[in-house]
């Protein structure tokens, strides 16, 4: 019996241990998961990896690939192979003139002749090589366009993605700001009700007071609640982009109301990642002229916008031509093997010897020349053209659109940075005045409306900094997207390829 409890108690604490190890295990690697996954660079990794959207581009490049593929086979031999049987139930009789066997007999005198066998075997083997087919080279090129333009696509999709995920990071950490500067306004609030209402029972605050605030905690609360729903709804639109599994585990680190715009190296590590997760501007702040020109430059060679409507231009182009080389001829080669057999009686595979199978070869050019069609050739051909003239109108108004956006995505830059300088300084003083006002307060020399309003003025400060911080990362990455230049897709496979 001793020995059975002692089994039995072993057994558990050999159980308990081992839930412990698993326990231990999972919670190491959640907490990995969530560290890994916290920054921006992670995050985007991570999104250009598994994102939905760009699984979606990299199909669609597989099929222009693959279109590819089949268009070489237009210019490469077909070799086709036929077999038949066929058993006559009745063998098929013509009729001769019998004149042909006997002079004497009349005109209308005929002699049925059979013609086959019970049973016919027929197969052939025929090979074609075309010698000269202008529509199939130009369409091998018109589908190479194509699968250009589907790279370029696709590469157009990655820089979205990035800057998605990058302005959805940046939200969060915005949404996070506004519910801890709520958060410690409702906190506030609350010490200052407490206190108040002890000042009242001891008859040294009216009831005026208890009630004013009773009413601002009342205000406030939903703002706090409105706050912390941005923050989960912010973090949950951040974990679809970048294909996060657990949408409440994900975390990110910075702080925009820490971040240093004008010297980086006051800034965390955290908070320095962010300002260095930069794409065409090399410098984290301001944007000289000299860039700006750069910009401008690189966004005619590099912006996937504009390298798309070139290439649809060349592809409209080479379809034009496409139609126009339905004019010239087509030459190819063939070649026949063919061999055929019969016998009477019950089947015998192709006759059972001599005189009853039989084999035929043949070799040949084909010239095809087209004459008219109905006029359908003209009517594609205007078609093709119209299509390559509306794509050259496109592409010219794209490319000033492009250097009107980004220099207006410029302009923000340097009116965000601006902002978030003059922002820095408000901080500092509101909380300066939320200082000198709660001293006074303490000393009974001020009232508890002065406090509020100092509080007030100093929460605002912070959050206009933190919005000032936010517009001016949004127009980064704008500006990036902007000039064809981001990272993780286009700076970093640059200098992968000069690495080389």
């Amino acid at each position: 019996m001793n020995t059975k409890s002692s089994c039995l108690r072993w057994s558990t604490l050999l159980g308990l241990m081992m839930l412990f190890a698993l326990w231990a295990s999972g919670s190491t690697r959640v907490s990995a998961q969530e560290t890994e996954r916290s920054g921006l660079t992670v995050l985007v990794r991570t999104a250009l990896d598994s994102n939905d959207q760009l699984v979606a581009a990299r199909e669609a490049y597989n099929l222009a690939s693959e279109q590819v593929s089949e268009a070489w086979g237009s210019v490469m031999p077909t070799v086709d192979l036929n077999a038949s049987y066929q058993r006559n139930l009745s063998v098929p009789v013509n009729f001769l003139p019998a004149a042909i066997f006997d002079p004497t007999a009349g005109p209308d005198d005929y002699l049925p002749v059979q013609f086959g066998a019970d049973n016919q075997w027929n197969s052939t083997i025929s090979v074609e090589q075309p010698l000269f087919k202008p529509g199939v080279i130009v369409a091998l090129g018109a589908a190479q366009r194509f699968e250009n333009l589907q790279v370029e696509a696709v590469r157009g999709r990655e820089q979205s993605v990035v800057t998605q995920v990058r302005n959805s990071y940046y939200q969060l950490l915005l949404a996070q700001e506004q519910a801890r500067l709520t958060e410690k306004s409702v906190n506030r609030v609350r010490e200052s009700l407490e206190e108040t209402k002890a000042l009242n029972r001891g008859g040294l605050a009216a009831d005026y007071a208890v009630l004013r605030l009773e009413v601002e905690l009342a205000n406030l609360e939903p703002n706090l609640r409105r706050a912390k729903n941005a923050v989960l709804q912010a973090r949950r639109s951040l974990a679809v982009l970048a294909n996060y599994p657990d949408h409440e585990a994900l975390e990110v680190q910075g702080s925009l109301a820490e971040m240093d715009l004008d010297d980086l190296a006051e800034n965390s590590p955290e908070n320095r990642a962010i300002l260095e997760f930069n794409g065409a501007i090399l410098s984290y702040a301001k944007i000289p002229e000299s860039e700006l020109e750069t910009g401008l430059a690189r966004a005619a060679e590099f912006r996937s916008d504009l390298r798309q409507f070139a290439l649809t231009e060349e592809l409209r182009r080479t379809e034009m031509r496409l139609e126009q080389a339905s004019y010239l001829p087509e030459i190819s080669v063939f070649g026949n093997y063919i061999v055929s057999a019969q016998d009477n009686g019950s089947p015998s595979f192709f006759g059972r010897g001599d005189g009853q199978s039989a084999t035929s070869r043949a070799l040949g050019l084909r010239v095809s020349v087209p004459i008219f069609q109905g006029l359908r050739r003209d009517a594609r051909i205007d078609q093709k053209r119209a299509s390559l003239r509306e794509a050259q109108a496109s592409s010219r108004q794209a490319f000033r659109t492009a250097r009107s956006q980004i220099r207006t995505i410029s302009e923000d830059i340097e009116e965000a940075d601006l902002r978030a300088s003059g922002q820095a300084l408000a901080v500092r003083q509101a909380e300066r005045g939320f200082e000198i006002a709660s001293a006074q307060y303490a000393e009974g020399l001020s009232s508890q409306l002065e406090l509020t309003d100092a509080e007030v003025a100093l929460r605002q400060s912070e959050f206009n900094y933190a919005q000032a911080v936010f517009d001016y990362l949004v127009a980064r990455a704008q500006f990036d997207e902007a000039t064809g230049q981001v990272p993780l897709v286009d700076v970093l496979l640059e200098q992968r390829e000069e690495d080389r």
